[in-house]
């Protein structure tokens, strides 16, 4: 019997992870300029260089890579928010700088777009709430428990918030405005005085 030779299956494993990568950052590209219903397979594949049997090797139809394409979106905003906000820092404090983080994340530009417009046109609302709730809205509630403040009926609201003031910071509000309206209604949920 042959022994496997471990270089084989990682560079298997590479090529995989980098077809996946560029099948992704191709969908994006065009998910943010066209808009999903204008972007079709063909397209993505000629982007990414990439045949279309490749694509529906990995992806099951354009809207799994849609799915996949979120997630990723998704990850990176609760990523810059658990990065803005380290263990051991006050929870209230870490409330106000994840709030800040999450605006921020935002304006990358296309991510609005392909979060809260895009995104549950597409996948529906259930879905992208379980998406949300896996990364964004999970920071959030977590935040919320962490200071004291009964998250269950808050969390939602407060991330329906959130995702309108990015929404108007994209539709070109002046964003310290909104950042400091956002900041202004996290420190009277958590009960803070002042402003």
């Amino acid at each position: 019997m042959f022994a496997r030779n471990p270089n084989v299956a990682r560079t298997h494993r590479e090529r995989t992870e980098a077809t996946r990568q560029a099948l992704a950052e191709a969908a994006r590209t065009l998910f943010v300029s066209r808009g999903y219903a204008e972007t079709s397979t063909p397209d993505v594949c000629a982007a990414a260089g990439i045949t279309r049997g490749a694509l529906y090797h990995h992806f099951a139809d354009k809207r799994d890579l849609f799915r996949h394409v979120l997630a990723r979106e998704a990850a990176a905003v609760a990523a810059d928010i658990e990065a803005a906000t380290p263990p051991g820092q006050d929870p209230a404090e870490a409330l106000l700088s994840g709030a800040q983080a999450y605006l921020q994340a935002m304006t990358v530009p296309g991510r609005t777009r392909l979060l809260l417009v895009d995104g549950p046109a597409v996948l529906g609302l259930r879905e992208m709430l379980a998406l949300d709730e896996a990364h964004a809205a999970r920071t959030l509630r977590e935040g919320l428990e962490a200071a004291g403040v009964a998250a269950n009926g808050v969390a939602p609201m407060l991330s329906a918030a959130f995702d309108r003031a990015a929404l108007e910071i994209e539709a070109g509000a002046d964003a310290g405005s909104v950042r400091e309206a956002m900041l202004w209604l996290l420190r009277r949920v958590l009960g803070q005085a002042g402003g």
